[in-house]
């Protein structure tokens, strides 16, 4: 419950240090948002609120955060390298709490650094708010959404990249996702949700495989049961030893996403006999994204790397 509360003041916080200045999130010039759902959406819910994108007057490693709030045409824009092409995409889920979403921080910043490294990134823009599990202020309990429209995104993005491989220069055995914080549950959900389509199939990306080939989350939260047992892995997420290959990386300080949580779930990898990389500091907070502030965590990417390369994703 403690945990939950200062999720909860956190996300107060947050939103109340938005600055006024509002407006429609595009990519920078040359990159090209694709809606995902040809059509109908899924489970799409009444539009009450057009999607915005606020800065948040709150400042990581000197820079404000820009927050994309109310998606309901979810998208991906893709980032390819402009030099070496590793073959290798990456799908980036930004956190936000399942609130908003952290467009720049856990996202285009991220998108940038996979380009750098001959990756290409992609930029799932999923649906939010309450697209997953999420606090609820008018019961002060944590819930879980009538349908889990992130993860129906989650899904259907992964399949479009398959679908689209060849196109964009990607090799269809070397589809990743990356998450942070909100962004990292999601990161575990579809790697545990993949042997069936949440949603009625769309089109030809929905006979490809779902599956993740690896995966990367970072701070992730909501990977705790939320009864009264203290450490066991959310019930959500059946892990099995079908689970892709997965990097883990958080701070024992985080104050919003309890360590347990990254903790629970290296543990029931390690169970089911998947493979693992699991590195945990002594200090780093949450929400750092790629940003440099003064505790070695930051230096997590070269970490990250290095294991893209042990599992054969990328070349030394």
């Amino acid at each position: 419950m403690k945990s939950i509360i200062i999720i909860t003041l956190c996300t107060i916080v947050f939103v109340s240090n938005l600055s006024a200045q509002k407006f429609v999130w595009q990519p920078s010039t040359g990159h090209k948002q694709i809606k995902i759902w040809d059509g109908v959406v899924p489970d799409a819910q009444p539009i009450t609120k057009r999607e915005v994108a606020i800065r948040s007057k709150t400042l990581v490693a000197g820079k404000p955060i820009l927050a994309v709030d109310y998606v309901a045409e979810p998208t991906i824009t893709v980032y390819s390298p402009t030099g070496r092409n590793t073959g290798a995409a990456i799908i980036v889920f930004p956190g936000g709490g399942y609130k908003f979403l952290a467009i720049d921080l856990e996202g285009t910043e991220i998108c940038e650094w996979l380009m750098s490294i001959g990756i290409t990134g992609i930029l799932l823009k999923y649906r939010v708010p309450e697209s997953g599990s999420y606090w609820d202020e008018k019961c002060r309990c944590q819930k879980d959404p009538k349908a889990p429209m992130a993860l129906e995104d989650a899904q259907r993005a992964v399949g479009l990249v398959r679908f689209h491989a060849k196109e964009w220069q990607i090799d269809p055995h070397k589809i990743g996702v990356i998450g942070f914080s909100a962004g990292g549950h999601l990161v575990a959900d579809v790697s545990n949700h993949f042997e069936k389509r949440l949603y009625r199939a769309v089109d030809d990306a929905d006979k490809e495989s779902c599956r993740p080939d690896f995966a990367l989350a970072l701070y992730p939260g909501h990977m705790l049961e939320k009864t009264t047992k203290e450490f066991e892995l959310n019930p959500t997420l059946p892990v099995t030893n079908k689970t892709p290959p997965t990097f883990i990386c958080q701070a024992e300080d985080d104050p919003v996403d309890k360590v347990e949580n990254s903790l629970v779930y290296y543990i029931s990898l390690i169970k089911a006999g998947v493979p693992v990389e699991y590195h945990v500091y002594a200090q780093g907070g949450h929400g750092f994204g790629l940003r440099q502030t003064k505790f070695p965590i930051t230096r997590w990417p070269e970490l990250a790397e290095k294991w893209l390369q042990t599992i054969g994703i990328i070349l030394n």
